[in-house]
């Protein structure tokens, strides 16, 4: 499957504990990479840092804290002296009604979805700028971010917000060589979807079978898996991404094809 073209490479993958992120991970790992998983479950990312295969180590970070960012990025520092590759993939979802929104929970929910990749970015500027390595900053928005849906003015303000950091930072930072882009995942099958009833996946609800899979609204009939995003992830992270910079790809089944 690799010639392990990231060899050498140093990634940090955050919020990489499970779902997208692990499976971003493992590609990067099994192409190659030092992976560093950062969650705030420092269990959890310690159990899937031994679960993947090759040079993969576990972080604590809460994204949403300076102060645990900064400790983040000195431990970066004092065991790699760089950073090749930055996926900013840390966020919590939220499904809060208009009428009930609070501006204190309305901040809370951007300060991770939002500031976090804003923060996580500007600590690691330095050791993204050390190194003769390829420099690759991937961000992980949501199609939620480029269309409406109910319920969900915080998570899609965020998501939408990392749509135009990404291509805002793409061209700070192309004089450097440093190349941003970002995926935005339609319809996955990770603990975000699960209903919160614990019912299930919404995926399994029979308005989603019948809407998006019966007739067709995501024309490959199937929600998304975490694998389905880290192949994209790779390629953006890759050596072949060297001319495309500022770029929003929707991973999302063709969904966004259809109205």
């Amino acid at each position: 499957m690799t010639d392990r073209t990231l060899a050498g490479r140093v990634a940090l993958v955050t919020g990489a504990a499970r779902g997208i992120g692990k499976a971003i991970a493992a590609r990067l790992a099994a192409e190659g990479a030092s992976v560093l998983i950062a969650d705030i479950r420092q269990d959890l990312a310690e159990a899937s840092a031994a679960e993947l295969t090759g040079d993969v180590s576990a972080l604590a970070v809460d994204i949403g804290s300076d102060a645990s960012v900064a400790a983040m990025c000195d431990s970066i520092a004092e065991a790699h002296g760089r950073c090749d590759i930055l996926v900013n993939n840390a966020s919590i979802l939220d499904a809060t009604g208009f009428d009930a929104l609070t501006m204190d929970h309305y901040l809370d929910v951007m300060n991770i979805n939002q500031h976090g990749a804003i923060r996580v970015t500007r600590a690691m500027l330095d050791l993204l700028r050390k190194g003769e390595a390829p420099k690759r900053v991937l961000n992980i928005a949501s199609i939620m971010g480029m269309r409406g849906s109910v319920d969900a003015i915080p998570y899609s303000t965020a998501k939408g917000a990392i749509v135009n950091f990404t291509r805002a930072l793409a061209c700070d930072l192309a004089p450097e060589g440093i190349v941003v882009n970002a995926i935005a995942p339609g319809f996955i099958d990770t603990d975000m979807a699960k209903l919160p009833d614990g019912s299930g996946h919404e995926h399994q609800t029979d308005w989603f079978q019948d809407i998006y899979l019966k007739y067709g609204r995501i024309p490959l009939r199937r929600a998304g898996l975490p694998e389905d995003i880290a192949g994209p992830a790779y390629f953006f992270c890759s050596d072949d991404c060297r001319y495309v910079t500022g770029q929003i790809m929707l991973v999302d089944g063709g969904v966004s094809a259809t109205f």
